[in-house]
């Protein structure tokens, strides 16, 4: 009981941060992660800085549950939001056509966003807390392995972060997949 209470403060604290926004790291399925509010510029930059990171990538956001991401799939025929229900919550993040509800900082100008239901369950009590989609890209600056461990994340930003969530990785070994979601092309596997 103690641990769902130490863990449920955690997240209120995390929530706390992302909202006068702050950058945190926290357990995802398979790597520690980044996060902060995708509406924040300021945030956004900042975690970019962080892991020097060009802004045309574009980013990951997920959610709690598909209805947090509705705003983002306007324009979106039922087969595909049915497409998307039926693989999340879980490890697979869609390429959506961006349908410009996402900053520019978000999306690095592309024409696609980068979504994800997750399904674990201290990312989802982040997005459920928080009340909306968050940022979430892999703890490691461009061009390294991401964090594994919090020891990692710790050797990474060291005092960048404005908040740690503790926490376990999922069962995932690798980063989740990512397909197009109207052309069918796995952009990572």
């Amino acid at each position: 009981m103690a641990s769902s209470r130490t863990n449920q403060l955690a997240i209120t604290q995390a929530t706390g941060v992302l909202n006068t926004g702050g950058v945190i790291a926290y357990p995802t399925e398979a790597v520690w992660g980044l996060g902060c509010d995708p509406f924040s510029e300021h945030a956004v930059s900042r975690l970019l800085a962080m892991k020097h990171r060009q802004l045309g990538m574009g980013l990951i956001l997920i959610a709690a549950d598909i209805k947090q991401l509705y705003p983002f799939l306007s324009g979106l025929s039922q087969p595909q939001i049915q497409q998307l229900e039926d693989s999340w919550p879980g490890p697979q993040t869609w390429l959506v056509p961006n349908n410009f509800v996402a900053p520019p900082w978000v999306t690095g100008g592309r024409d696609t966003l980068a979504l994800r239901v997750t399904d674990h369950p201290i990312a989802r009590a982040l997005c459920r807390t928080f009340g909306g989609p968050l940022i979430s890209t892999s703890a490691n600056p461009h061009g390294f392995s991401p964090a594994k461990s919090l020891l990692k994340v710790n050797l990474y930003f060291r005092t960048q972060l404005d908040y740690v969530v503790p926490g376990l990785l999922g069962k995932s070994e690798k980063p989740t997949p990512i397909k197009h979601l109207i052309t069918g092309e796995i952009v990572r596997s």
